[in-house]
C-alpha cells in the first residue's frame, strides 16, 4: 500500500450498531451500506457474523450486494466464528476476516480467564486458520491502550507472521490520550511493521473521553495509513471516531496529514441523515459536520462577516458535506442579516421602514430564539406603512373574575404619558387607554390574532380594522405577547 493513501474502514454497522437501543434489520443494515458505498469508503464492517442468526443474514447480504468497498465481519479467536465470518463474506467481491483477542492483563484475568501464553496461541493459530480461508485478514488486539506493551507487540507480531495484513491497535475504552497514543503506535509502526509494505497499521478509538477523532488523527501521524469510525460517531458507551470527521479533517488539513482518501464528501450529510433515521440517533446540533449548526450563522459580527466572504467564518464549504449554509435570524444578529434576509425574500425597504422593521425584529428575537420566514414577512407587514405618531412604550394588564384594568404608557410627540382605563376584558381595557390617551372616539371593527409559529413560544401576527372618522384602517403587529402585539396592532391603525 502506498504510504499517501488512507484507508477508511466503517464500522457503524457493527460497533455502531452496539450502541444501546439500535437493532438494525438486515434490510436496514443494506441501506446503509449502499449508502456508505456512495459515500466510497473503502472497507465495511458489516456486522458479527457469529453473533446471532439476524447478523449473519445480514453481513451476507451486504456481501452479495456491495461491489465497490471491501466487506468484512467480526470474528473472535474461534474457528466456529471465523468460519461463519468468512461463510457469510466469501460471495463479497472484496472479503476480509476480522480477528480479534484482548491482551491488557485486566482482560485476560477477568473476562477471558486466560494466561499470556493462550492468548498468543490463540492468535496464531486463529490468524493462520483465516489466512486460509482469506487473504485479506485484519487483527485487533482489544484493550491495546491498557495493555503491556512488550506483551502487545509480541502478539502483534505474531499475528504479522501468521499473515495478517492489517494490525489494529485499538484505544477499547477510550483511554489514552493523543501523546499515550502517539508513543505507543510510533513504537508498533517501528518494531512491528518496519519494513513491510505489506502491512497496515489502524487505530480504532473510543470517545469516553471525548479523544476519539483527535487520537486518531494523532495516528496518522505516527505511521497509520488506515482509520477506524462509525458515521455520527454511534457505538459503545460514548461511541466511536466519527467517519465523517476523519473524513474532513484529513481533507481539510492536507498541510498537515499529507494522506489522499477517496470519500465521496457531497454524501456525507445524507449519510448521517439515513443513519439517524434508521437507528433513531439524533445528532446533537453542534456536531461537527452533519450538526444543524454546522454551518448556521447567527452573531452580527459572524454573519457580516460571512456575507462579505464566506471564508471568514467557514473553513469548509457546506455544499462539499452535502450541506447548506443558513444566517440564522435571532436576538445576536445585526443589519448585515436582516438585510441578507429580506434581499432573499425580494423585499425592499426604504431607510425608514427598514429601521423600523429591524427594531420590531429585535424586539421580537429577544422573547425567543430564531425568526423564520413567515415571522419576517409579518414583520415587514407590520411596518411598512407605520409613522412615529405614537409609540407604545408599555402595557401591563390585570383580570380578576369579571373586572379587567390596564395601564398603558405612550410616546405622543416626543412626550410619555400614561393612562390606566378597565374594560370588558384585557384587551378591550387596553385599547380605551390607547383611545384616552390619543383622544381618539375609533370603533372597532374586527380583530384576529392568527398564530404564524407553533409551540410555547409561538409568535402571533394581530390584525385589527377600525373605523375612525368614518375611515376603515387596518393595524397589523407580531409579538409573542398577545397583549402587547394587540396594542401595537391597534396602534398601527390608528397612526395611519
Amino acid at each position: 500500500m502506498s504510504d499517501d493513501k488512507l484507508v477508511i474502514f466503517d464500522t457503524t454497522l457493527r460497533d455502531g450498531e452496539q450502541s444501546p437501543g439500535i437493532a438494525l434489520t438486515p434490510s436496514e443494515k443494506l441501506l446503509i451500506a449502499q449508502q456508505l458505498e456512495k459515500l466510497k469508503v473503502d472497507v465495511i464492517e458489516a456486522g458479527f457474523a457469529a453473533s446471532s442468526p439476524g447478523d449473519w443474514e445480514g453481513v451476507n447480504l451486504i456481501a452479495k450486494n456491495i461491489k465497490n468497498s471491501t466487506i468484512a465481519s467480526l470474528a473472535r479467536c474461534h474457528p466456529d466464528d471465523i468460519e461463519q465470518a468468512w461463510e457469510a463474506i466469501k460471495v463479497a467481491k472484496d472479503s476480509r476476516i476480522h480477528v480479534f483477542t484482548s491482551t491488557s492483563q485486566i482482560h485476560m484475568e477477568h473476562m477471558l480467564r486466560k494466561t499470556k501464553e493462550e492468548v498468543l496461541n490463540d492468535t496464531k493459530e486463529s490468524v493462520k486458520y483465516a489466512k486460509k480461508l482469506c487473504e485479506n485478514i485484519e487483527f485487533s488486539a482489544q484493550d491495546a491502550t491498557r495493555t503491556d506493551k512488550d506483551f502487545l507487540i509480541e502478539v502483534l507480531k505474531v499475528a504479522v507472521e501468521e499473515g495478517a495484513t492489517t494490525i489494529n491497535v485499538p484505544d477499547t475504552v477510550g483511554y489514552a490520550t493523543p501523546q499515550d497514543y502517539l508513543d505507543l503506535l510510533t513504537t508498533v509502526y517501528d518494531e512491528v511493521k518496519g519494513g513491510n509494505e505489506d502491512v497496515i497499521i489502524s487505530p480504532h478509538c473510543h470517545n469516553d473521553l471525548g479523544l476519539a477523532v483527535a487520537n486518531s488523527l494523532t495516528a496518522i501521524t505516527a505511521g497509520a495509513r488506515q482509520i477506524e469510525g462509525a458515521i455520527n460517531g454511534i457505538g459503545e458507551r460514548a461511541g466511536n471516531t466519527s467517519t465523517e470527521e476523519i473524513i474532513m479533517a484529513v481533507k481539510t488539513r492536507q498541510d498537515q496529514f499529507g494522506v489522499e482518501i477517496k470519500a465521496e464528501t457531497q454524501e456525507i450529510f445524507e449519510t448521517s441523515r439515513l443513519v439517524s433515521k434508521l437507528t433513531g440517533y439524533p445528532v446533537q446540533y453542534n456536531k461537527a459536520v452533519v450538526g444543524k449548526n454546522a454551518f448556521s450563522h447567527e452573531s452580527g459580527i459572524h454573519q457580516h462577516g460571512y456575507l462579505r466572504n464566506t471564508t471568514t467564518y467557514e473553513i469548509m464549504s457546506p455544499d462539499s458535506v452535502g450541506q447548506e449554509a443558513k444566517i440564522i435570524l435571532g436576538k445576536h444578529s445585526g443589519r448585515a442579516g436582516f438585510k441578507d434576509a429580506l434581499d432573499k425574500l425580494e423585499i425592499n425597504l426604504d431607510d425608514d421602514a427598514f429601521n423600523n422593521a429591524f427594531d420590531t425584529f429585535k424586539k421580537i428575537a429577544d422573547r425567543k430564539g430564531e425568526i423564520v420566514e413567515n415571522e419576517l414577512r409579518a414583520i415587514v407587514g407590520q411596518v411598512e406603512t407605520k409613522n412615529n405618531a405614537a409609540k407604545l412604550i408599555s402595557v401591563s394588564v390585570n383580570s380578576k373574575d369579571a373586572f379587567a384594568s390596564a395601564s398603558v404608557t405612550l410616546k405622543v410627540d416626543d412626550e410619555e404619558v400614561t393612562e390606566e382605563a378597565t374594560g370588558d376584558g384585557m384587551i378591550h381595557a387596553a385599547f380605551t387607554a390607547v383611545k384616552t390617551i390619543l383622544k381618539s372616539d375609533a370603533t372597532l371593527i374586527d380583530y384576529r390574532v392568527e398564530s404564524i409559529t407553533k409551540g410555547a413560544d409561538a409568535t402571533a401576527e394581530i390584525v385589527t380594522i377600525i373605523n375612525d372618522g368614518h375611515l376603515m384602517k387596518q393595524g397589523r403587529a407580531v409579538s409573542t405577547d398577545v397583549v402587547q402585539g394587540s396594542v401595537e396592532s391597534f396602534l398601527n391603525a390608528l397612526n395611519k
